[in-house]
C-alpha cells in the first residue's frame, strides 16, 4: 500500500484473492459453500483467519449463510462454481429472499471469450438468478471487481435486506485486481420517517382505543433496548408476533399475547376481534401473519417497513418508509410529549387474556391420540433441559408446528428463535441451525425438525461435525411426510395405494456415530426427560447431538383440525 487513504492502492493476485479480502473486511466469521474446481478461492483462503464452512450441497450452503445472517444482521458470505452449481442455490436464495437475510452470492462464470460458444456448464446465470436477489452483476473486468463486491453489500444489508448475486467470469480467475482506497465501511444505515407522515401516524396512534402492536421480521436488531415493549406499554397495547419477528420482544412480558395469524390460539384470538388498530412493525402482512383477521376493510393498520416494495395497501390506514427502531422510538416521543395515557380497560383486557391463554395450555390433557410422545412434552422437556438464552431453529410441518404455538413454547425475555420464511423450504430450518450456531458461539441452539425436513438435512452432518457447532437436533418422528399424508387421508381416506409416511428404522443412529454426533431415541414419554438431558450435556461439552422422538399424525396443535392443502382447517 502507497500513499494516503484517499490514493493507497492495494493489488490482490487475482479475483477470488479480492473476494478473500474482501471476507477478512466483512468481519463475516465464516464463508459457506461449495466452490468451483479452480479452488482458487480456497488458495486465497488459505492463509487468511477466515473460516471456511465446506458443503456438500449449495442449496444447504446458502440455508446455513441465512441463518448466520438472520442472527448477526450482516452480510453472510457464500461462494459455488457455475453452472448446475448456481442453479443448486437457487431454493436457497428464494428463501434468503423472503426471509430478509442479507446474503452474498459470489459464482464462477463462463470465460467471456466462451460465452455462445457451448462452452463446459455454460448458462446465461445473471438471467437464472435475477428473480430471486436483490440486486445482480456479472463482472469481466478486474478493475470493475471491488465496487461490485462493496455494491453488494450495500443493497444486501439497506432498506429490507435481502440476498445479492456477484458473478466472477472465469478469465479474471489469475488477472491481478487493484483497488483505490480502503473498503468502505459496511452497516445498514437506518432511515428516520418523513416528519409530516410521523406526526399523522402519531395522531392516529393517540387515537386508538384498543390499539395491538404486531412485532415482524424486519424488527429483527431494531429492540435491543426493549423500546418496543416501554411504547407498549406506553399505549396499553396487546403484542403479538409474527412468526419471523419472534424472540425480537419478551414474551414473558404481561401483554403479550402470542403468534398472530395462523398461531393464535384462543382465546387470543378476541384481541383481533376486538381491536381497532393495529401498528405492525417490520411486517410484510404475509397470508400466515393475518390469517384469521377480522374483515380487511374493518381494521386499520399502520405499517412500518424498509421500502415501498413491503407496502401492503389491502387494509385501510397509514404506512411509514423507516426504519422500525427510529420510528418506535420518534413515536414514543412524541406521544409522551403530548401527556399520552393508555385505555386502562383494554390493557387490563389483554393481561386477562393473556393470563387465560397460559391457564388453557396448562389445563391441556397430556396424552394425544395416536402412539408416541405428544410434541407439547418434548418442547416442555427441551425448556426444562436448555438454558433459557438458546436459539430455537424450526421447520414447519405438522408436527413442529406446534413450536409456533406460543405458550407451549415461549421465548421468554433472553430466547431467540429463526424459523422458515413464507415459503417454508424443506429441510431450511435443519441445515440454517448450523450457520445460527457459528453466528452465534457461546448461545444454546436446539433445532426441532420433522424427520423428512431432517432427512434432506442428514447429508450435511459430516459437514455439522466438521464446524464443531455444537447444535441439539430433536427430530419429531412420524415416519416422513406427515403433512402430505394427512392430507392424503383426507381426499383418500386409509385405503389409499399412495403413503408419504411408513414405518421403518430411520438409520440416523449410524450416520451420526459414523460422524462421531450423540445420539438418542425417544419412544415413550418416561425417556424424554432423561435423553434430552444427557444430550444437551453432550451439546455444552462442544459435540452436537440427534435425539429421535417417535410421534403421532393424530397429535396436532391447539385448534387444527386436520391439513386442508396448504393451510389447515380451524376450529375455535
Amino acid at each position: 500500500m502507497t500513499g494516503n487513504d484517499s490514493a493507497e492502492v492495494t493489488k490482490h493476485a487475482g479475483a477470488w484473492h479480492t473476494v478473500a479480502d474482501y471476507a477478512r473486511h466483512l468481519g463475516a466469521g465464516a464463508v459457506f459453500g461449495l466452490p468451483g474446481d479452480d479452488m482458487e478461492l480456497l488458495a486465497a483462503l488459505e492463509e487468511t483467519r477466515t473460516a471456511v464452512v465446506l458443503c456438500r450441497d449449495q442449496r444447504n450452503a446458502v440455508y446455513l449463510a441465512t441463518g448466520h445472517a438472520l442472527v448477526t444482521g450482516r452480510p453472510a458470505l457464500c461462494a459455488v462454481g457455475k453452472g448446475p452449481a448456481l442453479t443448486n442455490t437457487l431454493t436457497g436464495l428464494l428463501e434468503a429472499r423472503s426471509a430478509a437475510a442479507p446474503v452474498v452470492l459470489v459464482a464462477g462464470g463462463t470465460a467471456l471469450e466462451h460465452v455462445g460458444t457451448g462452452a463446459f456448464q455454460e448458462l446465461d446465470q445473471m438471467r437464472a438468478v435475477r428473480p430471486f436477489v436483490k440486486w445482480a452483476e456479472r463482472v469481466d473486468s478486474a478493475h470493475r471487481l471491488p465496487a461490485a463486491l462493496e455494491k453488494a453489500a450495500a443493497v444486501a444489508v439497506n432498506g429490507t435486506p435481502g440476498p445479492v448475486y456477484v458473478e466472477i467470469a472465469e478469465q479474471l480467475t489469475g488477472e491481478a485486481v487493484e483497488r483505490q482506497g480502503p473498503w468502505r465501511p459496511v452497516a445498514a444505515q437506518r432511515v428516520a420517517g418523513d416528519d409530516r407522515v410521523l406526526r399523522a401516524t402519531a395522531r392516529r396512534i393517540a387515537a386508538a382505543r384498543r390499539p395491538v402492536v404486531l412485532v415482524g421480521g424486519g424488527a429483527r436488531h431494531r429492540n435491543a433496548d426493549r423500546r418496543i415493549e416501554r411504547f407498549a406499554e406506553l399505549l396499553g397495547a396487546a403484542v403479538f408476533s409474527t412468526a419471523s419477528g419472534r424472540g425480537t420482544v419478551a414474551e414473558d412480558h404481561p401483554l403479550f399475547c402470542g403468534l398472530s395469524g395462523l398461531y393464535t390460539v384462543a382465546p387470543a384470538d378476541r384481541v383481533w376481534q376486538e381491536a381497532d388498530l393495529v401498528i405492525a412493525l417490520g411486517s410484510r402482512l404475509e397470508e400466515t401473519a393475518t390469517f384469521g383477521w377480522p374483515d380487511r376493510t374493518g381494521l386499520p393498520v399502520v405499517q412500518v417497513v424498509a421500502d415501498e416494495d413491503s407496502v401492503v395497501t389491502g387494509h385501510p390506514g397509514d404506512h411509514v418508509l423507516a426504519d422500525v427502531g427510529r420510528t418506535v422510538r420518534d413515536w414514543t416521543t412524541a406521544l409522551e410529549a403530548e401527556g399520552h395515557r393508555p385505555e386502562g380497560d383494554w390493557s387490563e383486557r389483554v393481561r386477562g387474556i393473556r393470563a387465560e391463554v397460559l391457564r388453557t395450555a396448562a389445563e391441556e390433557p397430556a396424552a394425544a391420540g395416536g402412539s408416541g410422545v405428544r410434541v407439547a412434552e418434548v418442547l416442555a422437556a427441551i425448556d426444562r433441559a436448555v438454558p433459557a438464552d438458546r436459539i430455537l431453529v424450526q421447520e414447519n410441518g405438522l408436527q413442529d408446528m406446534w413450536s409456533y404455538f406460543f405458550p407451549y413454547w415461549s421465548c421468554g425475555s433472553a430466547g431467540g428463535s429463526v424459523v422458515p420464511s413464507e415459503q417454508t423450504p424443506l429441510g431450511f430450518g435443519a441445515a440454517a441451525a448450523v450457520g445460527v450456531a457459528l453466528a452465534a458461539p457461546g448461545r444454546p441452539v436446539v433445532a426441532v425438525a420433522g424427520d423428512g425436513a431432517f432427512n434432506l438435512f442428514r447429508g450435511e452432518l459430516p459437514t455439522l461435525a466438521d464446524t464443531g457447532a455444537a447444535v441439539l437436533y430433536v427430530v419429531l418422528d412420524n415416519g416422513g411426510y406427515g403433512w402430505l399424508q394427512a392430507n392424503l387421508d383426507r381426499v383418500s381416506g386409509d385405503r389409499s395405494r399412495f403413503s408419504f409416511t411408513s414405518d421403518r428404522p430411520t438409520g440416523t443412529a449410524a450416520l451420526a456415530a459414523a460422524c462421531g454426533l450423540g445420539h438418542w431415541r425417544v419412544d415413550a414419554p418416561a425417556a424424554l426427560d432423561r435423553a434430552l438431558a444427557e444430550a444437551w450435556a453432550h451439546c455444552a461439552s462442544g459435540t452436537a447431538a440427534v435425539v429421535e422422538v417417535a410421534v403421532s399424525l393424530a397429535d396436532r396443535p391447539p385448534g387444527v383440525d386436520e391439513p386442508a392443502g396448504d393451510f389447515p382447517a380451524m376450529h375455535p
